[in-house]
């Protein structure tokens, strides 16, 4: 079984920094790209950054040069987020493309998200 577990979450005042972790466990054989969603109140989930196996990252237009995908290990992806504005406060949520033991294919998997609130 798979699990993608996120920490890092709080409450920041505007201008300030978090640093989101996530880690993925299991019986994975390789994951092909990771990437964190958010989900505001009363908004649809939204693509904030990725990062591919080869280092490759895109981010949406609100985040660029605030914001940074990394890739520490094979299983852990971060997301240091800098300058922070109310507008970022949201749920954000760890995803990640990977083929499982036992699968065909590869599979979709998201964690359970965590709270970034900015606020003064």
């Amino acid at each position: 079984q798979v699990q993608l577990v996120e920490s890092g979450g709080g409450l920041v005042q505007p201008g300030g920094s978090l640093r989101l972790s996530c880690s993925a466990s299991g019986s994975i054989l390789i994951i092909y790209s990771m990437a964190w969603y958010r989900q505001a109140p009363g908004k649809q989930r939204e693509l904030v950054a990725t990062i591919t196996n080869g280092g490759s990252t895109n981010y949406v237009d609100s985040v660029k040069g605030r914001f940074t995908i990394s890739r520490d290990t094979k299983n852990m992806v971060r997301l240091q987020m800098n300058s922070l504005k109310p507008e970022d406060t949201a749920v954000y949520y760890c995803y990640a493309k990977l083929l499982h033991l036992g699968r065909a294919r590869d599979e979709d998997y998201w964690g359970q998200g965590t709270q970034v609130t900015v606020s003064s």
